[in-house]
């Protein structure tokens, strides 16, 4: 499933061609929501928003369409009005007199007036998004406080949106390894340095993965990869994926574990419980 980097990269190439432009074409491949079109054809795109791993389009007149990747739903933009062939389902096709923006595969979209989208089942209850860039990293270790998510192992944390929304399976590997942190580990049991580090380090891997298109090693090291020759999906993650290869810290050899039906990689010298 896209994480929270992906949906915003995706929703910036949707806003360069949206974004100021009134949309000509309108087209909802569920019959449930075809009546919407003449609802939103002929006004324009104010803004595109994600709230961790849905995205909101927002029209003038006071209507968003929300839309959520689920597992195997994908943004596609074209210019022009000729489609790409492919096998998917188009479920929106929105089309300026320039440019297309569709989504295939999703089924969780809905239509909703713009002031009513803090009563949709799924905003009501997440967390800021992670990719917020007026989210600090103070915000971070101030909810790794609050009552409700210090009890919870990290592990746990880390997926739930209503702590982060956008989060997800690789950000929370990647970023507990670089916080020095076994997943099973409590917030209310870390030391303020602790938790200052891994509100850091939620924010630097999550912002690298959407600056690289993924990748969350550091600069330096995946430059030193790339010249050993490393194929880029070797070389995109610290430990994700990784098990029973070295760890680029220490050397350890990386772990995988299973919690809860999730795959979670770890080293276990730097991550100790």
């Amino acid at each position: 499933m896209p994480e929270g980097p992906e949906i915003r990269r995706a929703a910036d190439n949707i806003a360069a061609v949206l974004v100021g432009e009134t949309v000509q074409t309108v087209r909802f491949g569920q019959p449930r929501l075809r009546h919407n079109a003449r609802k939103l054809r002929g006004h324009r795109v104010t803004a595109i928003e994600t709230r961790g791993k849905a995205l909101l389009t927002h029209f003038e007149h006071g209507y968003s369409i929300y839309s959520h990747n689920q597992l195997y739903g994908v943004w596609r933009v074209v210019q022009g009005h000729k489609l790409p062939r492919t096998s998917r389902s188009m479920r929106l096709l929105l089309q300026t007199d320039t440019d297309s923006a569709i989504l295939y595969s999703a089924s969780d979209i809905s239509v909703w007036p713009t002031p009513e989208l803090p009563e949709h089942p799924f905003l009501s209850r997440i967390g800021p998004d992670i990719m917020d860039a007026t989210l600090g990293w103070r915000d971070i270790a101030a909810r790794l406080t609050e009552q409700k998510f210090s009890g919870k192992t990290l592990a746990t944390l880390y997926l739930d949106q209503a702590f982060l929304a956008g989060n997800g399976n690789y950000l929370r590997s990647e970023i507990l390894h670089r916080a020095n942190l076994h997943p099973l580990r409590r917030p209310c049991d870390l030391s303020r340095a602790e938790i200052g580090k891994l509100a850091r380090e939620t924010l630097g891997i999550s912002r690298r993965s959407y600056d690289t298109g993924g990748i969350t090693v550091a600069a330096r090291l995946e430059t030193t990869l790339k010249r050993q020759g490393a194929r880029r999906g070797q070389r995109r993650f610290y430990v994700f994926g990784r098990a029973g290869l070295p760890c680029y810290q220490c050397g350890a050899e990386i772990d995988r574990l299973e919690l809860a039906g999730r795959r979670l990689y770890l080293c276990p010298n730097c991550q100790q419980p």
